[in-house]
């Protein structure tokens, strides 16, 4: 796997915990060796640990949130091994998406035990995190594998976990992890929630790139083959707001060939960032139309970069 990341020319590469984990979910030194080998010989840089307390049966219920408190010990138990790892592997963040923590029903959850179990458990695996100076961030996505709402279903709830989390540990070490396809599973404009999180002082501690529909389900397809105006406008968004760390393909090709399929989202992807910093060059002339009120003169700053 990571000799095919490295012929799409990728130049890092995300990790699940289950990866470094044996069948009675202890740390598996000699994988942890024989991966930290393979990157160093493909050279390759492990970016992000993402943790998975979500497909096996036991967190069918619920990781962190689950109603049973001993399960909830456990995924606990589970997410603090995986920041272990994350430093082992020498990755740069950690992600929590809490894929299972959530409810199906009205009135299956007290929603409140729901937040306080997330943000208490959020505080202790942050605390790890900030030991093994590593970012760490949560994921939002509205649903799916959850089909009533996950824990965190919006960004800007992730944020107000971070505001909290971050004000019981003390500094800004928590974040958000953004997915461009969630983004587009709940209709909101992805750009704009970028302007959010600067303006509240919650790190992104990631993204993933990929393209789903509008309002639609997280198709996990190949960045750059949906609405590019939109795209263009995230990646604008990013840069304008300083984030300097890695965009992550969290795609699911389940029909093409997965080399060719992340060549393609590394290209399609690339021409649109590029398209975005050619329109930040001329960030002064943009403002300045935006000023104006002018929707067409907006329009006249990107369209010849743009299409």
């Amino acid at each position: 796997e990571i000799e095919r990341v490295a012929k799409a020319r990728i130049g890092g590469i995300e990790f699940h915990d289950s990866v470094f984990i044996d069948e009675k979910r202890q740390k598996d030194d000699s994988k942890i060796k024989e991966v930290k080998e393979a990157v160093a010989h493909f050279g390759i840089v492990p970016t992000n640990l993402n943790i998975n307390s979500w497909t096996d049966p036991k967190w069918k219920m619920g990781g962190v949130c689950n109603p049973d408190s001993a399960i909830r010990r456990d995924a606990l138990a589970l997410c603090l091994q995986a920041a272990d790892i994350a430093k082992e592997v020498g990755c740069r963040s950690l992600n929590l998406w809490p894929g299972s923590d959530g409810w199906d029903y009205n009135f299956e959850a007290n929603y409140g035990k729901l937040l306080d179990w997330f943000i208490e458990g959020v505080v202790q695996i942050n605390r790890r995190a900030m030991e093994n100076g590593l970012l760490f961030g949560t994921e939002a996505k509205p649903k799916e594998p959850r089909e009533g709402n996950m824990v965190v279903p919006t960004t800007a709830k992730a944020a107000l976990v971070a505001l909290e989390v971050n004000r019981i540990c003390g500094g800004k070490n928590f974040g958000v992890v953004i997915d461009y396809g969630h983004e587009q599973m709940y209709g909101n404009e992805p750009a704009d929630n970028l302007y959010l999180l600067k303006r509240l002082g919650v790190p992104i501690a990631n993204f993933h790139v990929n393209n789903a529909k509008y309002h639609s389900n997280d198709e996990d397809r190949v960045t750059g083959t949906g609405d590019n105006w939109r795209l263009a406008d995230f990646c604008y968004a990013a840069i304008d707001v300083g984030y300097d760390g890695w965009f992550g393909e969290d795609q699911f090709t389940y029909r093409m060939e997965q080399v060719k399929a992340m060549v393609l989202s590394r290209e399609l992807f690339g021409n649109v960032m590029k398209k975005a910093l050619m329109i930040y060059a001329r960030r002064d002339e943009l403002e300045a139309a935006r000023a104006s009120g002018d929707q067409a003169r907006v329009i006249d700053v990107v369209k010849k970069i743009l299409v």
